[in-house]
């Protein structure tokens, strides 16, 4: 069972996320490493933002399907931004995968390890 909380002692969560979420019962747990925008061949990666950004929630949508989960059985994202300027078209993008879904949620600018890399994206899953 996964249970929001969401006090209301607390700011309200804004752009789609819960400030805690909890694991109740027998349930599975799927941890998603960070990935990035390559192709499938792991050595061509898009130019844009958006098609790196795109490429990852379709990546995290294939590792999701094959452990049986969706969308929606996401309970935490962590994404690794290159730039700030990238954060309103992340935030985007996220909504195209994740519906009114909303898990907790850690954004995170910094450089990372490939100069070509605009974003890394990690997920923890439950079902």
């Amino acid at each position: 069972m996964i249970i929001q909380h969401n006090p209301q002692n607390v700011f309200p969560p804004y752009n789609n996320y819960s400030h805690a979420i909890e694991i109740k019962d027998d349930a599975r747990l799927l941890f998603i490493s960070g990935l990035n925008g390559f192709q499938q061949d792991g050595r061509t990666m898009p130019e844009s933002f958006e098609e790196q950004e795109d490429l990852i929630w379709q990546h995290i949508g294939t590792i999701l399907q094959s452990a049986d989960m969706d969308y929606q059985n996401v309970i935490s994202i962590r994404t690794y931004l290159a730039d700030p300027s990238y954060d309103e078209a992340n935030m985007a993008l996220r909504k195209k995968y994740m519906g009114s879904h909303k898990p907790t949620l850690t954004v995170i600018c910094c450089q990372l390890l490939e100069t070509k890399w605009k974003l890394e994206v990690e997920v923890v899953a439950a079902k």
